[in-house]
């Protein structure tokens, strides 16, 4: 791959300003548990692997199974999740395919009944925040570490 541009060293103060996001989110209300899944799966819709590399790395030192991880592009298909994150996980696809249809009223409503407006708002800005980190990386070809 072709060595590309570092914007954290050609343009700090917005590589900081996306550093405030992800740090704003990291004090919010949000589950590590609900963070890392919105996180996984919205970089495996992007094929963001740099993200996918660190996000399942920390879904699985905060408790996350394998089993789970690797289920996760067919959570629709199993049991494994509960209701409240299938209904994220519904968020962060419509969001993230914002194109196709946007976050639709019915899945909307489904997280009024088990969220309140403040967690909603949250999962929102993650979801946006993962997608701009997805973007970052996969336009700057990030690499994995070794």
């Amino acid at each position: 791959m072709e060595k590309r541009i570092n914007i954290a060293e050609t343009e700090p103060a917005g590589y900081k300003a996306m550093y405030a996001l992800t740090n704003y989110l990291a004090s919010s209300q949000l589950s590590k548990t609900h963070m890392e899944l919105l996180k996984i799966r919205a970089s495996q819709i992007n094929g963001c692997a740099f993200c996918l590399d660190m996000h399942t790395k920390d879904a699985l030192k905060n408790g996350e199974t394998n089993q789970r991880i690797f289920l996760l592009n067919a959570w629709r298909e199993t049991n494994l999740f509960t209701e409240e994150e299938k209904v994220i996980l519904a968020i962060t696809e419509e969001v993230t395919l914002i194109h196709q249809k946007g976050l639709t009223e019915e899945t909307y409503l489904k997280a009024e009944k088990l969220f309140d407006k403040n967690y909603i708002s949250q999962l929102i800005m993650a979801v946006v925040t993962i997608n701009a980190w997805n973007r970052i990386a996969i336009s700057t070809q990030l690499e994995i570490p070794a």
